[in-house]
């Protein structure tokens, strides 16, 4: 008698502690992300249309919160009148920091203006300065303001939520605060509350997300940020374009450029300054999608029959650049290398004499894998590279780098490097 009723107990135990377990989960989110990488330009009809639609179509409201910018009432009223150009009825959200005349706390727990957002279709955030939105929308103790929770509700029930640039920062827990340049990034590590402040969270715990990628070399940043706050994920975009992020979380590559998928999973780093071997990248050009929850990566339409063979490659010669961190340059250099008789590919990034730690370099190995793939399109040449690895590795820059002039009397540029430890 005395066991039945402990089992008993026991059976109620366990079932009100699974309860809780469960519903103290998160909701099930229905909602959509369009992470923009900045500069998204007034023509690029696919992202704007894409982020209506989501919202539900024509007439759709969408709140606009330009929190982030420095001049929040001239960029909330641009980018109303933008939405409401591809067809939503878009209204300005006047919750920011740098707006005079209004009192942002105040406005961030008004009931009103939280039922504005919580009943819209979607969300847009400007791009600028992306620890004014999550000043804005939090409170003092780092809780949710009521206009937060509205956006969350929103989106949890099947709205879209859009941002660029700083808008694309907040999607993840971890982003961007005050940041170095990336080379010194790499050099001085990321510091919490510093380099890195807490996000917004919208894409989940898992993935960061970082922006203005591909233009501003900004993939290498990336990396000690996921080594500190143990990311395996991160996933940038590049201007112009969006990552569409559906409720499964199947990615979509939309507009001009692309996107880089950065896996930590089977990477390792030693101390000292920055080296880490065997990160997979991947580069997903537009119509690409990229599955976050299996890793699966599916090719465009127009590239779906273009799967390069590696018996046939284009290029034939050693593949180096000086710069890896300049314009489009890591990519560049994975296309080639995809679809080339070598086997990896070199780039280096230097520092100014006047720099933080000069004598300080670090050398980018790209090398090619059983596993690495490319797609070429047959419309636009572009290319897909897909689980390429990555190495990346200190090196000592021997000053000064003018040293010696040649027979003819001309002076040659010389770099003397030496492996860091």
């Amino acid at each position: 008698m005395f066991r039945n009723i402990v089992r008993i107990a026991l059976a109620v135990a366990v079932f009100i502690f699974a309860s809780a377990a469960q519903a103290a989960e998160p909701a099930a989110t229905k909602g959509s992300l369009v992470i923009i990488g900045g500069n998204l330009r007034p023509d690029n009809a696919a992202v704007w249309e894409r982020i209506v639609r989501l919202a539900g179509g024509k007439n759709a409201r969408i709140a606009v919160f330009a929190s982030a910018s420095a001049t929040p009432e001239r960029t909330g009223k641009i980018l109303v009148n933008r939405l409401k150009l591809y067809g939503a009825d878009a209204f300005f959200v006047p919750i920011a920091v740098k707006m005079s005349g209004t009192d942002y706390r105040t406005l961030s727990e008004d009931p009103i203006v939280a039922d504005q957002v919580r009943e819209a279709g979607g969300a847009f955030f400007a791009g600028g300065d992306q620890e004014r939105i999550t000043t804005a929308l939090r409170r003092p103790d780092g809780s949710n303001s009521r206009v937060l929770d509205a956006l969350w509700e929103m989106y949890r029930g099947g709205g879209v939520i859009a941002g660029t640039s700083a808008g694309a920062a907040i999607m993840s827990s971890t982003m961007f605060g005050e940041p170095k340049t990336v080379l010194a990034t790499l050099k001085l590590g990321v510091e919490d509350g510093r380099e890195i402040a807490q996000g917004l969270g919208f894409v989940g715990d898992d993935v960061f997300i970082d922006q203005h990628l591909l233009v501003r070399g900004r993939f290498a940043r990336m990396l000690p940020v996921m080594l500190a706050k143990g990311y395996t994920l991160g996933l940038g975009i590049d201007e112009n374009t969006a990552m569409v992020v559906n409720p499964a979380r199947e990615v979509e590559v939309v507009g001009y450029k692309g996107a880089l998928v950065v896996d930590l999973s089977q990477a390792s780093s030693s101390d000292g300054p920055f080296n880490v071997s065997n990160v997979r990248l991947s580069y997903l050009d537009n119509g690409d999608r990229f599955n976050i929850s299996t890793g699966a990566i599916t090719p465009s339409a127009d590239k779906i029959d273009g799967k390069l063979d590696p018996a046939k490659p284009y290029y034939r010669e050693p593949l180096f650049s000086a710069d890896i961190l300049g314009n489009s340059t890591v990519v560049d250099l994975m296309s080639k290398l995809i679809d080339s008789d070598q086997r990896e590919a070199i780039g280096l990034s230097l520092g100014s004499s006047a720099a933080v730690q000069p004598d300080l370099g670090f050398e980018f190995k790209l090398t090619r894998t059983p596993d690495s793939i490319g797609y070429e399109s047959a419309v636009t040449e572009s290319y897909s590279v897909y689980n390429m690895r990555l190495d990346v590795r200190p090196i000592e820059v021997r000053r000064p780098l003018y040293q010696y002039v040649d027979g003819a009397g001309t002076e040659r540029l010389h770099v003397a490097t030496m492996a860091g430890n």
